[in-house]
């Protein structure tokens, strides 16, 4: 029965650099959530997912990857590894330009997310960066988290826009 085994789990998506990709990251990550039961967190998590490889494949040349994970304590984890190094551009507060079509896409990760972050790493032999954000408390249909953080804003190091740095 979904969401009623207790152990973390993890999943990687290899993604080539295709505009494309981001769609068949946010239909596999909602797959994956409904099978273990999160429901819940479904929307939340795919815009997420949506923003981290939207600009994973926007912003950088070559592979990416897609990686969900989900603690025993419940907290999900998305990521978007990609080829560059360079640390990603700081979210930048919203603005109500309705014709701007870009540069939101950290902003709406703050805003969402529990917590965010990025770090550099390398990968099969090549560099690149891995940028990740939580949400706290995945429950799964039926379910409740109990003293899950609330997402207005994350933590205080979040809103204030400093990226925590954490293992991935």
């Amino acid at each position: 029965m979904p969401g009623t085994d207790p152990r973390p789990w993890e999943y990687s998506l290899s993604i080539p650099d295709d505009p494309r990709a981001v769609t068949v990251c946010r239909r596999t990550l909602r797959l994956i959530l409904t099978v273990h039961g999160l429901i819940g967190q479904v929307d939340v998590a795919e815009l997420l997912a949506a923003e981290l490889i939207g600009n994973a494949v926007r912003h950088t040349k070559g592979s990416a990857a897609l990686r969900v994970r989900c603690s025993e304590s419940g907290v999900l984890r998305i990521g978007a590894w990609d080829a560059d190094p360079s640390p990603p551009e700081p979210p930048q507060p919203f603005m109500p330009a309705l014709d701007r079509e870009g540069g939101r896409g950290l902003a709406l990760v703050r805003a969402c997310a529990d917590v965010w972050g990025w770090q550099p790493l390398s990968r099969e032999g090549g560099r690149g960066k891995y940028v990740w954000c939580e949400l706290g408390g995945a429950q799964a249909v039926g379910g409740a988290a109990a003293g899950s953080p609330g997402r207005a804003g994350g933590s205080a190091a979040d809103r204030a826009g400093v990226p925590v740095e954490r293992e991935p």
